[in-house]
């Protein structure tokens, strides 16, 4: 595994855990020599992963699209910063740079991002593991809906288990050294009409 791509908020939120575990990440990657993948920011908690990956001496490659560079959000001193028209784009190069995918606390940006790999995973467009940092029960809340969308017969209980969630990023990165990447088929099982 080469690279991290991670997902995270352009916000602090309101308790310093996050971004303690945001730097605490980044230096994780670094000092595994894994690189990280993110949105490009320099806000914050996508901002703090960032400057703790580059204190370590980690690499660190941000997407961002133009007019977020231009509202003066953009990192200027990363590894490498790809400027994008789009916030397809964007997504679209973080996935082909990445060798797979986390997600620290955020909002409907980070969803959105998480939801559309995971999605890709469940298609068969890639076979990249996902997971989730739960910092301080962050994703507690989505776990229960995504139990209910399960029970309610709207998400096969294999495409659930695409996606690992733990507190220690540590136990996250363990679990991604071991996935056989097998792609699950979405339809089996199905009868077209």
């Amino acid at each position: 595994m080469k690279r991290v791509c991670v997902f995270c908020g352009s916000s602090p939120g309101n308790s310093p855990v996050y971004a303690e575990q945001a730097a605490a990440l980044g230096k994780l990657l670094a000092e595994r020599g894994i690189g990280l993948v993110y949105g490009g920011a320099s806000v914050g908690i996508m901002g703090v992963v960032a400057d703790a990956a580059l204190a370590a001496g980690g690499e660190v490659i941000g997407v961002i699209p133009g007019h977020l560079m231009s509202a003066e959000v953009g990192h200027h001193g990363l590894t490498e910063l790809h400027v994008v028209d789009t916030m397809h784009e964007r997504k679209a190069k973080m996935a082909e740079l990445s060798d797979a995918f986390l997600a620290l606390p955020g909002g409907a940006g980070t969803l959105e991002e998480l939801f559309e790999v995971w999605t890709w995973a469940q298609l068969g467009l890639h076979a990249k593991p996902l997971g989730l940092v739960d910092v301080a029960g962050y994703f507690e809340p989505l776990r229960k809906f995504v139990d209910h969308m399960v029970d309610e017969g709207f998400l096969r209980a294999q495409h659930r288990e695409m996606v690992s969630v733990d507190p220690d990023p540590r136990v996250l990165l363990e679990i991604f050294a071991s996935h056989n990447g097998v792609v699950v088929d979405k339809w089996s099982g199905q009868t077209p009409k």
